[in-house]
């Protein structure tokens, strides 16, 4: 028998916390990004990876960026500048958002968009 297959969450698909962010932030960043979840049930475990660096944090010139690399699709990137570090975690988590929405329309037949409505 086959094992089930894992659907993608945050949880299971952020392979990588770089630069300002380590293993002691991981359950904050996960709690944070759960809004995605949503997004990426749509995907299995093994297409997704997330990474997310977080450049000078705590400094003015404090830079966040959240890559999803999602099987067979362009790689999607999301930036922050903010310089608060939830407020920018946000920001990236908003944005990734708003990119997985708009290529899933897309690739949606259009009559199936209409219907939404």
């Amino acid at each position: 028998m086959n094992a089930p297959e894992r659907v993608a969450t945050v949880e299971s698909c952020l392979q990588q916390l770089g630069g300002g962010l380590g293993p002691d932030d991981r359950s904050h960043v996960v709690t944070l990004f759960s809004r995605l979840d949503q997004r990426l049930r749509s995907f299995k475990a093994e297409e997704v990876e997330l990474v997310l660096n977080v450049k000078e944090r705590d400094t003015p010139s404090q830079r966040a960026v959240l890559e999803a690399r999602i099987a067979r699709r362009p790689q999607l990137v999301a930036t922050s500048t903010h310089t608060e570090l939830d407020s920018a975690l946000a920001e990236v988590r908003d944005d990734l958002i708003r990119q997985l929405t708009d290529a899933k329309n897309k690739t949606e037949p259009r009559q199936n968009r209409q219907l939404r409505g």
